[in-house]
């Protein structure tokens, strides 16, 4: 993966044979077509990886989990670790506490670990400011917990201090860059991102990557500016009008590098 040279800053369409996709490979998925269509090589290798934090280390925190009486979820990792930590601690929380989930996704998955009632449990639809009226309906009642990783919880941290809510995060689980030196010399024709954090680990990797050739596609503005702040070049960019997904993204850049391929996926 590792270039020398001038990282080039012209739109280019040199015929893509080789693409790698920085997530865990899935069962099914429209790149499989894209695949076959345009005859390429699609690997995948997820950048980043979630680690726990183990109980030993939680407990420096001095943080009580049964003292809480609600408790927020914003992802499926949040629900896995605070669970994991109340086994691996020998902690019961009460059959009163309340949980609050960002969206029906989250709130679906956290039938997997406790009985579910629709009085303790309340649910948004993408968001924090879709939770508000239950959350201020309860807000002198209840002592709040938001289970989170390094990355913390901004929006729903800035939504519980300003309404002053009696609250606290708790620290269960770290996103970390995951180890890529296998692939030190290999090189592909595109990179594909979906987070920022997918960049950084990109340069933890490889401190001196330079583009040169390949080819950079991003998903999101946050992706997006990560991959402009390190001075490299978009040649593919989702979602856009004409380009709602990162498949139909590839395939528009496809036609015109890949000509002899083109086609559309159905």
């Amino acid at each position: 993966m590792s270039a020398n040279g001038k990282v080039k800053k012209e739109v280019t369409y040199k015929e893509v044979k080789t693409i790698l996709v920085s997530q865990p490979k899935p069962e099914r998925s429209p790149y499989y077509e894209l695949e076959k269509r345009y005859g390429l090589t699609i690997d995948w290798r997820p950048f980043i990886h979630v680690e726990a934090v183990p109980a030993k280390e939680f407990r420096k925190s001095k943080i009580h989990l049964e003292e809480f009486t609600a408790v927020i979820f914003t992802s499926k990792n949040s629900i896995d670790h605070f669970f994991r930590l109340c086994d691996e601690m020998r902690v019961r929380m009460s059959p009163d506490t309340k949980y609050f989930c960002l969206s029906e996704a989250v709130a679906n998955y956290l039938q997997k670990f406790i009985v579910y009632r629709k009085r303790k449990v309340f649910v948004g639809v993408r968001d924090i400011s879709d939770l508000k009226p239950y959350l201020l309906k309860h807000k002198d009642k209840e002592k709040f917990l938001l289970p989170c990783s390094n990355l913390g919880g901004p929006e729903v941290s800035s939504f519980l201090d300003e309404n002053r809510f009696n609250w606290r995060d708790a620290l269960m689980y770290k996103t970390v860059s995951s180890d890529l030196s296998d692939l030190s010399h290999v090189t592909y024709d595109i990179l594909v991102f979906f987070s920022p954090l997918g960049i950084k680990s990109l340069y933890e990797n490889f401190p001196g990557f330079q583009q040169n050739e390949t080819r950079i596609a991003v998903f999101g503005n946050s992706t997006s500016k990560a991959v402009e702040e390190r001075g490299l070049t978009i040649n593919v960019k989702a979602p856009a009008p004409e380009a709602p997904s990162m498949t139909r993204a590839l395939e528009l850049y496809l036609q015109k590098s890949n000509p002899k391929e083109n086609g559309e996926m159905s």
